[in-house]
This record gives structure tokens, C-alpha cells and sequence, in this order.
């Protein structure tokens, strides 16, 4: 058995193992759900230390599934995936060890969801089967609809309708065109749902069109970019604490990794023809998510439409169809699940204490609770982008390759960075500074030691990625670089601009240095 396949099954496994635990051990299912999710972390660290950067996907397996109709059971990770899945695991991880005191109803069920969900989050960032792709893109709506259905709030059926309905609708588009392609290949040939081989076929440009709007609105909402966002601050609200880390920090990557994966590579010239409407979404995701952020009275609301906002930069910096934006890309969908799936988990810890998300119901609790102030200040800054924070790593590398493109579409956007600021500040201000509101407020439990642990590597990630973001570009780099001559190599330049311009705006070398002849300075 490969590790990929550990990965992938090792949870569903534990997650049986629960459903079938006796009633009169239910209280041990957190332990075991924990030691579940350690062991699998400690094993997807191998991914860390073995992969080659720019040797394409690694740790291949490859089994005959469904011969008669060309499925196989394929799987693989290159640079574009790899974090991805490191981050699944760590943040499983963390979200179950932050449910112990959260959870007292139904907890085989709750822990065994949460296991379920990363196996298809896995399954999916591994899989290079299309077929097997959209059974695990499919399988995770089950346990996200059991972990808001069940342990979410008052408004959870509506919540959770939502989000199933949003995604379903997205995903049939998205078989129809499965479907098409798998016709398509068949008629030249065996037909297959192996993806390298669809890198292959010459679809011919208008009916690239169809098929990428097919694939991209899928995506799109899972993002989910504007306008078909409406679904998540719901989802976000009424989900529990470890819920929306695992919304947030994974599940709404699968939507930015499609673009990736999926819907430009094997569309190009499709894409090409339909930029300029992913230009203009993603920067009115980013203006719009950010004003209504400066609207909510809830702080889980408040960071739900702050997700918008930044989702809309990961797909800025993958309209720049650079090296540069496209690095950025990729690193910012790791930084967002690093930062926003801390603050979910900072909410939902302040929620046990005083089970309220409302904004005017705190204020000068800093006195009270000095250590999650400074966790909390730490990981808010990190969001807004600041330097020496994963963020404005991120963020930089985005403008930056998103400029050298289109700079009015980059300056616009640059809005959504200051508003960031404002809104997270403003928060911040009125939570926990000046004097206490409210005698209930005078008597919160700081942070604990077990939820120090729980949240502490996170903020060790924030600094690590803002000062030293090398190890994690020199992983990511070198496949994006073949992604990119792909995509260009294909046709028409997505980006708007000649290929020849294109290929200068290139500015890191396979090792995650700015390339001297960028006309930028500085390393990596």
C-alpha cells in the first residue's frame, strides 16, 4: 500500500472503527479520532521530505478500477497539491483536538465525520483519475452536510440546504462535461478519464468554451467567488468551531485547486476566451467581500465574507497566467487556510466561553484575557497582510505578477487590501480594547494549555512562511513553471497579453529566487 493511499483510507478506516463503537465507550471517540488524526499527520510529513521539486507527480500508484470504461484508481501530488495536502491533515488534526470541550452530543458521529471529510479532501487534491476525482469531490458532501446539519446552530437546515444545493448544481455541470470528454477520447481511441491523457486532446476552441464555463462553474462556487458566494457565510455561521477551519482552511481550496488542475490546463483557449470575466469577478470579489465585512455585527460573518475577499486574490494571481502571480496563487491558498482557519478556531474557543458571536457583546476583554488577545492580534495581522506574516507573502507575490498584466484591474483590487485593514482592526478594536462592556465579560478563562498547543503551530506557520517563505516556493515553483509553458504552449495567451511578453514575466528562478533579469532584487 502506498502513502497515498494511507493517507487517504486510514481515516475512513478509523472513521467505521467509531460508527461501531460501543455506546459505553463513546467517551473515548475524541482520543481516538486525535490519535487517528496524529498518526495520519506524522505520516503525510514522508510527502514533505520525499518530494523533488519539478519531478512531476510523485508517489504515483496506479490500479485497474473500472477497466471496460478506461477507470483507474490514480494517484499522485506534485508542487501545486503537496501543501494542500500537508495542510488537510494538520488542520484535521487541530480540529479535532479543539472539539473535546466543544462536542458533548453525538460524538462518534461528529469525530467520524470530521475523519470521513479528510479522506475526500484527500482523495480529491491526489487523485489524476478525473472518475475518481468527482467520486471524492462528491463523497465530501456527506460528512459537511452531517457536520452542519447535526452540530451546527439554530439556522442549520437552511445552511446546510444551501450548501448542498449550490454544490450539486455546480457539480452535474461539471459531469455533463466529464461525460463529453470521456466521448470524446473514446472516438479517437480507448476512452479513458486519465488525465495526462486529456492534457493530450485538440478540442477545438469554441467547444473549449462550454466545456471550461462547465468545469469553472463547479469550481467557482466552491471558491466560492462572486456572485455565487451567498452560500458560505451561512454555512460558516451555523457550522461548529472545527467545521468552518475545515470549510474555510480546505474544502473551499478544492474550488481554487480545480482552476489549477482542471478547468484552464485542459481548456486553455477556453479559458482564454472567458479571462476577462475571471479578471472582473475575482476583483469584485475582493472589493465586494471586503465592504460587506465592514457591515457584520457577527464576528463569524465578518470573517466568512473576509474569505471572499481573499479567495478573490488566489484567483487574481491565477488570471496573471505568471510565474510570479501564479507562486502567489498557490502559496495564498495555504496562507488563507493557515490564517482563517485559526480565527475560526479563536471564535469558536471565545464562543465556549460565552456563547455569543456578537461584536457588541465583548469589548475590553484584553484585561481579562491578555493571552488570546496577543494569539488573536497575531493571527488578525496575518490576515491583513502584514509584513513578516504569511500574508503579505502571499499578497505580494499576487500584485505583483497581477500588475505586470493588468494594472488598473491590480490597483482596483488593492482596495480590498486596505478595507482588509480597516475591518479586522475595527473588530479587534471593539472586541477586546477599552474598558469592559459587560459584567459577564469579566470573568472569561484565557487560554488554556490545551488549546495553546491546539492553536500555536499555526501561529509558528504564520511566521515561518512571512520570514522564510523558500522552502514552500521552491516546492511549488518548478511544476508551476511546466503548468505554465502548458497552458501557454496551447494557444492563445490567457492572460491577454503576447506570449512572448509572457515569457518574460517569469521572475523566479527553480529555486524560488526572484530571477535577476525581472528587474526585481531581493531572494526568495
Amino acid at each position: 500500500m502506498g502513502i497515498l493511499t494511507f493517507l487517504i483510507f486510514w481515516p475512513a478506516l478509523a472513521a467505521l472503527v467509531l460508527l461501531f463503537l460501543p455506546t459505553r465507550h463513546a467517551h473515548r471517540a475524541g482520543w481516538i479520532a486525535a490519535a487517528t488524526a496524529a498518526i495520519e499527520w506524522i505520516a503525510s510529513l514522508w510527502l514533505w521530505f520525499g518530494f523533488v521539486p519539478g519531478s512531476g507527480f510523485q508517489f504515483v500508484e496506479h490500479a485497474q478500477w473500472i477497466p471496460r470504461f478506461g477507470v483507474a484508481y490514480q494517484l499522485g501530488v506534485d508542487g501545486i497539491s503537496l501543501l494542500l495536502v500537508l495542510l488537510t491533515t494538520l488542520l484535521t488534526l487541530i480540529g479535532v483536538a479543539s472539539s473535546f470541550s466543544a462536542i458533548s452530543a453525538s460524538r462518534k458521529g461528529y469525530y467520524a465525520s470530521l475523519l470521513l471529510l479528510e479522506t475526500g479532501v484527500i482523495g480529491a487534491f491526489c487523485a489524476t483519475d478525473v472518475f475518481l476525482f468527482y467520486v471524492f469531490w462528491e463523497a465530501m458532501l456527506v460528512p459537511m452536510y452531517f457536520l452542519i446539519g447535526v452540530w451546527g446552530g439554530e439556522r442549520r437546515i437552511y445552511a446546510t440546504i444551501k450548501f448542498v444545493l449550490y454544490t450539486m448544481a455546480g457539480s452535474l455541470l461539471m459531469l455533463v462535461a466529464i461525460i463529453w470528454m470521456y466521448q470524446y477520447g473514446a472516438r479517437s481511441g480507448a476512452g479513458t478519464f486519465n488525465l495526462s491523457d486529456w492534457y493530450g486532446y485538440s478540442i477545438p476552441p469554441s467547444t473549449q468554451v462550454w466545456l471550461f464555463a462547465a468545469f469553472a462553474l463547479a469550481f467557482a462556487i466552491k471558491v466560492p467567488m462572486f456572485p455565487f458566494h451567498t452560500w458560505l457565510p451561512d454555512a460558516h455561521v451555523q457550522a461548529p468551531a472545527a467545521g468552518s477551519v475545515m470549510l474555510a482552511g480546505v474544502l473551499l481550496k478544492l474550488g481554487t485547486y480545480g482552476f489549477f488542475r482542471f478547468a484552464v490546463p485542459l481548456f486553455p483557449q477556453g479559458y482564454a476566451a472567458l479571462a476577462d470575466t475571471i479578471w472582473v469577478l475575482a476583483v469584485v470579489g475582493i472589493v465586494y467581500g471586503a465592504v460587506m465585512t465592514l457591515i457584520q455585527s457577527d464576528v463569524k460573518s465578518l470573517i466568512a465574507y473576509s474569505s471572499v475577499s481573499h479567495l478573490g486574490f488566489v484567483m487574481l494571481g491565477l488570471s496573471a497566467m505568471n510565474l510570479i502571480g501564479a507562486s502567489g496563487s498557490v502559496l495564498q491558498q495555504i496562507n488563507h487556510g493557515i490564517s482563517t482557519g485559526a480565527l475560526f478556531l479563536l471564535v469558536g474557543m471565545i464562543y465556549e466561553r460565552r456563547h455569543t458571536r456578537q461584536i457588541d457583546d465583548y469589548g475590553g476583554i484584553y484585561a481579562v484575557v491578555p493571552v488570546f488577545t496577543s494569539v488573536f492580534l497575531i493571527v488578525a495581522l496575518s490576515s491583513i497582510g502584514l509584513p513578516g506574516t504569511n500574508g503579505f507573502v502571499g499578497e505580494f507575490l499576487i500584485l505583483l505578477g497581477a500588475f505586470a498584466v493588468r494594472p488598473i484591474f491590480t490597483a482596483v483590487a488593492t482596495v480590498g487590501i486596505v478595507l482588509a485593514a480597516g475591518y479586522m482592526l475595527w473588530m479587534v478594536r471593539r472586541v477586546f480594547f477599552g474598558t469592559v462592556t459587560r459584567p459577564e465579560n469579566e470573568h472569561i478563562r484565557d487560554l488554556g494549555f490545551r488549546e495553546l498547543a491546539v492553536v500555536v503551530p499555526l501561529v509558528i506557520l504564520i511566521i515561518w512562511v512571512g520570514v522564510y517563505p523558500r522552502p514552500f516556493l521552491d516546492r511549488i515553483n518548478p511544476d508551476l513553471q511546466n503548468w505554465l509553458q502548458r497552458v501557454h504552449a496551447s494557444g492563445p495567451c490567457p492572460c491577454g497579453i503576447n506570449k512572448t511578453t509572457a515569457s518574460t514575466l517569469v521572475p523566479f528562478d527553480t529555486t524560488g529566487a526572484i530571477h535577476p533579469a525581472s528587474g526585481q532584487d531581493g531572494g526568495g
